[in-house]
């Protein structure tokens, strides 16, 4: 499958999936998360695919939540906020709950709900340059 924000690939029975917007530091949004949603659902249901490896196209791994997304939350209604963070929970849930083993290769930043994407999967892998924050304890949030 195609997908504007993502880039997969399926070798030798391992589903590799690149968040691709290193452009904004892999930042999650609405449409990045549904393809992500759609590539893990896929990747589980594939009787091809023994793992699924997460990983992040350019110099970070994810930054978190898109800044512009995040902008656009404040003129949400309560019920469409509470749909949108539903998708974020998903994608954590389906990594989590994976019954293939989940790898996330940390090649940079992972920060906010990257950590969370990171911590979700069943182990961790990550370079020298990985740097991890939960960046919203420092805005008095609770991740």
């Amino acid at each position: 499958m195609s997908y504007q924000h993502l880039e997969t690939e399926l070798h030798q029975g391992i589903a590799l999936i690149w968040l691709n917007r290193p452009d904004v530091r892999n930042a999650m949004n609405d449409e990045l998360l549904a393809e992500l949603k759609d590539a893990l659902e896929c990747a589980i249901e594939d009787p091809d695919v023994r793992a699924i490896v997460l990983t992040g196209r350019g110099k970070a791994f994810c930054a978190g939540a898109d800044l512009g997304w995040l902008r656009k939350a404040r003129d949400m209604t309560p019920e469409e906020t509470k749909a949108d963070s539903a998708v974020l929970a998903s994608v954590l849930k389906l990594l989590y709950e994976s019954p293939k083993p989940t790898v996330a290769r940390v090649n940079g930043a992972a920060f906010a709900g990257g950590m969370g994407l990171v911590s979700a999967c069943d182990i961790s892998i990550a370079s020298t340059e990985a740097k991890f924050c939960l960046s919203e304890a420092k805005l008095g949030l609770i991740p």
